[in-house]
């Protein structure tokens, strides 16, 4: 007789956590006075210790379990990837919504699929094409509003930014899938957060903007950055995804822009058009349409 399979509370819930406090990651930004790409960087320097502190403590227990402790390929182009993704979102923020710029960049999924469907000929469900479909809808009503005239080319670029930032996470995904069943979750992180500082750095010393903050309440927010956005979110989730199947892991790409778009309408007063909610919601239900159908 078998017994029954219990339902990893646990991992759920830190998975509906973690989606949540990476919606808070473009309200933190807003609210620092660094250049953008400085506070993706702070974002990743003051998180790293943290991260690292946690890896040397599990050393032994991965050592045990036969995960690598290593340095390898895998580790540094998740950093590179993350950190096309951090630079370019960041960078749209400047220019667009935080609830747009979350929106597009949870586009992620479809260019796995694509890319799965371009190198590995994978053959998708029915419902996956429906879903394709209806995100592609969802993403023209979401950015078409913005494209009224020149006033709104900026608005416009964001939306842009915001879309091409999916390229990369979804690249820094599939990565993260492959070195996530050598790795422990603390250092996988650990490595792929350090990396991804260290590219990050020169391009925040270019860009233009400070790079530290005037005042120590300026600290406050790229604190909030690292430990709630990458060490409450990205960690989180990534340790989720370990224990849950992937359709199941999708609910947080409902949550993140859901939380975004809610605190940005609180804080920041950011409202979303009818047009532009209708296609809001039908990126995020297409997403998951996507993702359930592959």
């Amino acid at each position: 007789m078998h017994s029954p399979k219990h339902f990893p509370t646990l991992a759920f819930a830190s998975l509906l956590i973690g989606g949540m406090a990476i919606g808070f990651a473009g309200i933190f930004m807003r609210l620092s006075d660094v250049n953008p790409i400085a506070s993706a960087f702070w974002r990743m320097a003051l998180a790293a210790p943290v991260l690292w502190a946690w890896a040397f403590a599990v050393k032994r227990e991965d050592e045990k379990s036969g995960k690598r402790t290593d340095f390898a390929r895998s580790l540094v182009l998740a950093g590179i990837y993350f950190a096309g993704d951090m630079a370019i979102w960041h960078l749209s923020l400047h220019y667009t919504t935080v609830a747009n710029a979350t929106l597009l960049s949870n586009f992620a999924p479809i260019f796995i699929a694509l890319w799965m469907w371009i190198a590995y000929r994978t053959r998708f469900a029915r419902i996956f094409i429906v879903g394709m479909v209806l995100a592609l809808i969802g993403a023209v009503m979401l950015v078409g509003p913005n494209a009224g005239g020149v006033e709104h080319a900026n608005k416009l670029l964001g939306d842009g930014l915001g879309l091409a930032s999916a390229v990369f996470y979804a690249a820094y995904q599939l990565v993260i899938k492959d070195a996530r069943a050598e790795y422990s979750t603390a250092r996988l992180m650990a490595w792929s957060t350090t990396v991804t500082g260290l590219v990050l750095l020169p391009l925040a010393l270019m860009s233009p903007g400070a790079f530290l903050p005037d005042t120590t309440a300026g600290w406050l927010p790229l604190f909030a950055l690292a430990l709630v956005a990458q060490i409450g979110g990205q960690t989180v989730i990534a340790y989720a995804f370990a224990h849950l199947p992937a359709n199941l892991s999708s609910v947080s790409l409902l949550i993140q822009p859901l939380t975004a778009a809610v605190a940005a309408w609180l804080i920041f007063g950011e409202a979303i058009g009818p047009i532009q909610m209708l296609g809001g919601a039908l990126l995020l239900l297409g997403i998951y349409l996507s993702k359930k159908g592959s």
